[in-house]
């Protein structure tokens, strides 16, 4: 596999900010982000491993390290920094550092307990190109995610999704759009579940379109410690979907 293919890869995977495990936050462990910041002087650190097989490969991100602060009420700094790791089938496991992403959530509508509209956030993200291009870890180029997000709350309900542009440079790339709808459940006070449904448009020339689903759960260990896990696959029945897709990560926040 390419170091294009990969990238698309691997930026599908970490297109997404941290969240709280409760019903009204999205984000990790989905890729339908949500547009709820983390509150004001509160840092989250997760550490965390995705993946995606396709056919012939593996690939993904793991150990990384996400890290959200929130800088005011609907301000927050977003960065990962990510080891990432490529196994093709019957072949060694490369293993390096991959591209660094730099983000900001802004949530210019924060709306109040019985106002019918949603909340909705822009949350611009920059892929940095510090991953090992010799190791097919990067593509070499910066790109560039700009995504509109939105959040309606029912109880114990959330309703989220949106999508956005990815700015897709370099030789045989296309630009390409990202699109997800998810929905989560508070089950009890600790257990969150939830399900999303996406699609991509093609990020190369000559490449398709494609359609996934995700089911995930966050489970607060503590008011500090949350467990976050997902697993989906693509809906495509052909060699460009992918088989399986999955998202660990044990986050704490304080």
């Amino acid at each position: 596999m390419n170091g294009t293919n990969l990238a698309r890869q691997l930026a599908v995977g970490v297109v997404v900010g941290l969240g709280c495990a409760t019903a009204s936050v999205a984000g990790p462990p989905y890729l339908t982000d949500d547009p709820t910041p983390v509150e004001l002087g509160t840092w989250e650190a997760t550490l965390f491993s995705t993946g995606t097989a396709f056919h012939g490969v593996t690939s993904g991100l793991g150990p990384a390290l996400e890290v959200n602060y929130g800088v005011s009420e609907n301000v927050q700094l977003h960065v990962i920094a990510p080891v990432g790791f490529q196994s093709p089938t019957g072949q060694k496991t490369k293993f390096g550092y991959s591209d660094t992403e730099l983000g900001i959530k802004y949530r210019f509508v924060d709306p109040g307990d019985d106002d019918w509209f949603p909340q909705i956030a822009v949350f611009p993200l920059v892929e940095v190109p510090t991953g090992n291009q010799r190791l097919d870890l990067s593509s070499g180029h910066a790109q560039v995610f700009l995504p509109l997000w939105l959040q309606k709350d029912f109880g114990d309900w959330a309703v989220f999704g949106g999508g956005g542009y990815w700015v897709n440079p370099g030789l045989g790339n296309r630009d390409w759009w990202f699109t997800g709808l998810g929905v989560s459940r508070k089950v009890t006070e600790r257990l969150s579940l939830g399900a999303e449904v996406f699609n991509q448009t093609a990020s190369e020339t000559g490449g398709k379109d494609s359609t996934g689903f995700n089911v995930g759960a966050t489970y607060d260990i503590s008011e500090t410690w949350h467990l976050l896990g997902s697993i989906g696959r693509g809906m495509h029945d052909d060699e460009s979907a992918n088989k399986m897709a999955y998202y660990i990560g044990l986050q704490v926040s304080f």
